[in-house]
């Protein structure tokens, strides 16, 4: 028998673990994955996304490890919160994961005034997906080369240029904020339900720039009509070695922690964790997953539950304390 499917015997040996959590052991009591049950990946973004094209490969991967019918789900809306509440709220036997952004977990508690989920409480975290930065992305509209000439345009066009973000409160509004008060200028924000539709109105020119995960931003460039400008990270990345960082460009402070990962709801039993990030490990690890990470601005690679664990909460604390000392409020 595999090691990621476990038997009743091995399943029943976390079974007192489980009921300390307060979850039913006579519920939890079978084999994982349970047999003709799909696992089904909630992405908090629109089909077509970076985020969305990283998770099907990996649900695509993982489904052949465990020998498992693995879904991607997409949930877009309220700040990526529509999917991760409904994770939150979901039986905890692992066949309901949620393949979110760090802000999901570390940003919007501090920047939306109503989160139907508690980060530490409601989830159980399993493993991380991919570590990568944000870009600075502008429309082929706007006659810029770098952050300097879009801060003169802006300038010179104060309160009728937008920026456009996958929702309010995720990390491309808090770095959008956080531009517009390094830089002194005056833009307008405008929200989208997911990163793709974002994309779609930048590259209409509806909207003039734009902060998104890199592996997003390189598709959009593809189209010819938008352009990335700057990365927002400590140093440039192997998928962009010729684009500056933004403080390179002069704007220092936006090189906040960014990364994907991968939670389940809480109470979820040990064994079932370990059997996912083992799985999740295995198809990380695997060369085809790393080299479209890789092209997409990203580094795949998983983490222990533990290791997890920490980094939501070291990644909670410092946009803490940077929301902080740029004076954004909760909306």
């Amino acid at each position: 028998m595999s090691a990621l499917r476990m038997s009743r015997r091995a399943f029943g040996a976390v079974l007192g673990g489980t009921a300390l959590l307060g979850v039913s052991p006579l519920a939890l009591a079978q084999e994982f994955p349970v047999k003709g049950k799909p696992i089904r990946i909630l992405v908090p973004f629109t089909a077509g996304g970076g985020t969305d094209g990283q998770a099907r490969i990996v649900a695509q991967k993982l489904s052949e490890v465990l020998g498992a019918t693995v879904l991607v789900d997409n949930k877009p809306g309220a700040s990526t919160m529509l999917a991760a509440s409904e994770v939150a709220h979901a039986i905890p036997d692992g066949h309901t994961i949620l393949y979110a952004p760090s802000s999901t977990m570390a940003q919007n508690p501090h920047t939306l005034a109503q989160v139907p989920y508690d980060p530490f409480k409601d989830f159980t975290p399993i493993t991380v997906g991919g570590r990568g930065p944000l870009v600075l992305m502008i429309s082929t509209t706007v006659p810029a080369k770098n952050v300097a000439e879009l801060v003169a345009y802006i300038k010179a066009h104060p309160g009728t240029v937008s920026y456009a973000s996958f929702g309010t409160g995720t990390s491309s509004h808090v770095y959008g904020e956080i531009f517009v008060k390094r830089t002194g200028t005056d833009a307008v924000h405008v929200p989208y339900k997911g990163g793709s539709d974002a994309a779609k109105d930048l590259i209409g020119g509806r909207v003039q720039y734009m902060f998104d995960s890199a592996s997003s931003a390189i598709i959009t460039q593809s189209s010819g009509k938008a352009k990335i400008i700057a990365v927002a990270a400590p140093a440039r990345i192997e998928a962009l070695p010729d684009v500056p960082t933004m403080t390179e460009q002069g704007v220092p402070g936006l090189d906040l922690p960014s990364w994907l990962g991968f939670y389940g709801p809480a109470k979820m039993p040990p064994a079932v964790v370990t059997a996912l990030n083992a799985a999740l490990a295995q198809v990380l690890a695997m060369p085809q997953v790393k080299e479209f990470y890789r092209n997409g601005g990203y580094e795949a690679g998983a983490s222990s539950p533990e290791e997890f664990a920490k980094l939501t909460r070291a990644t909670y604390d410092r946009w803490g304390q940077m929301i902080q000392q740029v004076g954004l409020t909760k909306q």
